[in-house]
């Protein structure tokens, strides 16, 4: 049985990687980190987090799907505890981001680190188009 897969690959590392892959109606998305165009990472938690999410409608576009399409996300974080004192400002840009409060399962985990040292999140999601 042959699966038929729909790839996004972007960015520097483009040959090895994919940034989602669609399966039937699932799509799958790498770990999004917050970087700016530069590749630089902001030292805020915050600003990580809302690049984060930037890089996931990215690829979300590359489907033509957005947030709604979300269904599944898991936080990758390298201090919980830092994220746990920020949480209230967290959900609340979170919620800015997805344009109401979204309606998706959500894990967090402590990671040892992210592949840079200055990385603080990565998210990684799993949507379902129509």
């Amino acid at each position: 049985m042959s699966i038929h897969k729909k790839l996004y690959r972007s960015g520097p590392y483009a040959d090895l990687f994919s940034q989602g892959v669609q399966v039937g109606n699932a799509l799958y998305m790498a770990g999004q980190v917050g970087i700016d165009e530069s590749g630089a990472a902001p030292q805020e938690l915050l600003e990580q987090m809302s690049l984060a999410y930037r890089h996931v409608q990215d690829v979300l576009a590359q489907f033509d799907a957005t947030m709604d399409n979300i269904v599944d996300e898991t936080w990758f974080v390298t201090d919980v505890n830092d994220c746990m004192a920020q949480v209230e400002a967290l959900f609340t840009e979170r919620q800015r981001i997805y344009g109401k409060v979204p309606e998706v399962s959500q894990t967090l985990v402590q990671v040892a680190g992210l592949v840079d040292p200055s990385f603080k999140i990565e998210i990684k999601c799993i949507a379902v188009t129509e």
